[in-house]
C-alpha cells in the first residue's frame, strides 16, 4: 500500500507514525514544503517572552525519527497538484525545482492552514509580520530587537499572548481588533474586563473596536490606519486567524464554505480513498452537532491518529471535540470549552448561563484565590453547553471537566452534585465547579417560581 501523506505539522506527523504502527510494511512518502516538521506554533510567544530559553523544545519529532520509523520523508517539496481519478500527485522539489508525478493508493492530507492576511492596502510591507511558523517565528524574535514600538493586529488566543509576551519584553505595544473586546469568541465580558485592565496596568494600548484600513512604510516606520485613528510602530504583527490550506482539492472533496474539508467519522472524505486531518479540516463540535472550523493542535493530534486506525478498515470514530483551551496572562489563567452565551444565541440554540465567582478553597486555609467561573446550558434538556474560568489558581483541569461533561451530555444536576474529593488544601467540601452547576439549578428554579 502506497500511502502519500501531504504536509507534517502535527496531524501529519501523527499520523504518519500511526500508519505505520498500524501498517509496517506500508510505503509511506512524507511531502513536506518546509525544512522543519512538527513546531509547536503555540510556543511562539513563550519563545518571545524567554520563558522558553531553548527553541527546540518546541519540536517533538524530525524527519529522521519518521525515516527510522519507515517513511520516506521529502523535506522541500512542494505538491504542486493532485489527480484523485487517476491517484498521482504532481511535486516540484523546491532545491533542484525538478518536478515528478508519483502515485498513490491513500492520501491523507495535512496540509494544515495560513495566516488570513486580507486584499488591505499596503500589508505587503516587510515591517507587517506572520506569525504561524518556525520562519516567523525567528524573524519575530530578531526583529523585534530593533523595534520599540510593536502593533499586535488580532486579539485573539495568538495576538493575546504575543501583546503580553511583548510587553514584558519593555516593548511599547498597541493591540488592536475590529472586536470591541480581547478574545470574544472564548470568553464573555465579565473575563475579558479583567484581562484589559492587566493589559493597561502593564502599559499595552488597547485599539480595540478599530477595522484596519490601511498601512504606510517608511524606512523607519509603519503607519496603520484605522477607521478611527493613525497608529505609527517599528513593527505589526498580523494575526486575525487562519484559513485552511485545502486548495489542492478544490472541487475534488467535500468542503466547507470556508475550504476545510469535510470527513466522516474515520476521518474519510467523500473520496474514499483520502484522508483529512488538523487544520485543513473541519472538526466535528459536540456543544451543536455540527462541523465546525477550530485550528487547534489537540484536534490535529487526535484526527492523525484517527486517520493511521482508519485508513485501511474504518474501526474507530472520531469523538468529536468541545474546543477546549486555555492560556496565561500576567499570571491569570483563562480556560474555555464548549459555546459562550453569545455563539448560543448567534446560532440561534436555547441557553442559559450563570456567572459566579467563589474561592477555590476554605477562607480558615492560610490563602486562598478567587475563582470566576461561567457555564452554559440548555435551560429544557438542562445539558451543559460551555464553560469558563479565570483565576490565579490553576483552573486549567477544571475546564478539562467541563469538557468530559459536554462530550458526555452531563446536565447542570449531574456537575451540582458528581462526587469530587475534599481536602481543605484543595477546595470545600463542595468543590467549586459543584458550586457552579448548583447556581445553575438555582437560577432554573427561581425562573419557574
Amino acid at each position: 500500500m502506497k500511502v502519500a501523506v501531504i504536509g507534517c505539522t502535527h496531524a501529519g506527523t501523527f499520523a504518519t507514525k500511526q500508519i505505520l504502527a498500524e501498517n509496517p510494511d506500508a510505503e509511506v512518502t512524507v511531502y513536506e514544503k518546509n525544512d522543519v516538521i512538527s513546531f509547536l506554533s503555540c510556543g511562539i510567544a513563550l519563545y518571545l517572552g524567554g520563558q522558553v530559553k531553548d527553541p527546540k523544545g518546541l519540536f517533538y519529532s524530525s524527519p529522521d525519527e519518521l525515516s527510522k520509523l519507515g517513511a520516506t520523508v521529502l523535506m522541500k517539496h512542494n505538491v504542486k497538484s493532485i489527480d484523485n481519478k487517476a491517484h498521482t500527485i504532481t511535486v516540484e522539489d523546491l532545491e533542484t525545482h525538478e518536478t515528478t508525478t508519483s502515485s498513490y493508493d491513500k492520501l491523507v492530507m495535512t496540509s494544515g492552514s495560513w495566516p488570513v492576511i486580507p486584499p488591505i492596502p499596503g500589508i505587503d510591507s516587510d515591517k507587517v509580520l506572520l506569525c504561524k511558523n518556525w520562519v516567523h517565528a525567528q524573524e519575530l524574535f530578531h526583529r523585534a530587537g530593533d523595534a520599540k514600538r510593536i502593533a499586535v493586529i488580532g486579539a485573539g488566543y495568538i495576538g493575546a499572548e504575543l501583546a503580553e509576551a511583548y510587553s514584558l519584553k519593555g516593548h511599547d505595544v498597541t493591540l488592536v481588533d475590529a472586536q470591541d473586546r480581547v478574545m470574544p469568541k472564548y470568553f464573555d465580558r465579565t473575563f475579558t474586563d479583567k484581562i484589559e485592565d492587566a493589559y493597561r496596568d502593564h502599559g499595552v494600548k488597547l485599539a480595540l473596536g478599530q477595522k484596519v484600513a490601511g498601512f504606510k512604510t517608511t524606512a523607519d516606520a509603519v503607519t496603520i490606519t484605522t477607521d478611527k485613528e493613525a497608529i505609527t510602530v517599528d513593527l505589526a504583527v498580523l494575526c486575525i486567524g487562519f484559513k485552511p490550506n485545502t486548495g489542492l482539492l478544490a472541487g475534488k472533496v467535500d468542503m466547507a464554505k470556508n475550504g476545510a474539508i469535510l470527513t466522516n467519522d474515520y476521518m474519510q472524505t467523500s473520496d474514499p480513498d483520502i484522508f483529512a486531518a488538523g487544520d485543513s479540516a473541519a472538526v466535528h463540535y459536540n456543544p451543536t452537532g455540527k462541523n465546525a472550523y477550530i485550528p487547534l493542535a489537540t484536534n490535529a493530534v487526535r484526527q492523525g491518529i484517527l486517520v493511521g486506525k482508519n485508513l485501511v478498515k474504518l474501526t474507530v470514530k472520531y469523538m468529536g471535540t468541545q474546543s477546549s483551551s486555555g492560556l496565561a496572562l500576567y499570571g491569570i489563567s483563562l480556560c474555555s470549552t464548549g459555546l459562550t452565551a453569545e455563539a448560543a444565541k448567534e446560532q440561534g440554540i436555547k441557553a442559559e448561563q450563570v456567572i459566579i465567582t467563589d474561592n477555590y478553597r476554605p477562607e480558615f486555609m492560610p490563602t486562598t484565590l478567587p475563582v470566576t467561573m461561567s457555564l452554559v446550558f440548555n435551560p429544557e434538556t438542562r445539558e451543559i453547553l460551555g464553560g469558563a474560568l479565570m483565576s490565579k489558581y490553576d483552573i486549567s483541569q477544571s475546564a478539562n471537566l467541563l469538557s468530559v461533561c459536554i462530550q458526555n451530555h452531563n446536565t447542570i444536576d449531574d456537575l451540582a452534585m458528581v462526587d469530587m474529593l475534599f481536602q481543605p488544601n484543595f477546595d470545600r467540601p463542595f468543590n467549586y465547579l459543584n458550586i457552579l452547576g448548583q447556581a445553575a439549578q438555582e437560577k432554573l428554579a427561581k425562573a419557574k417560581a
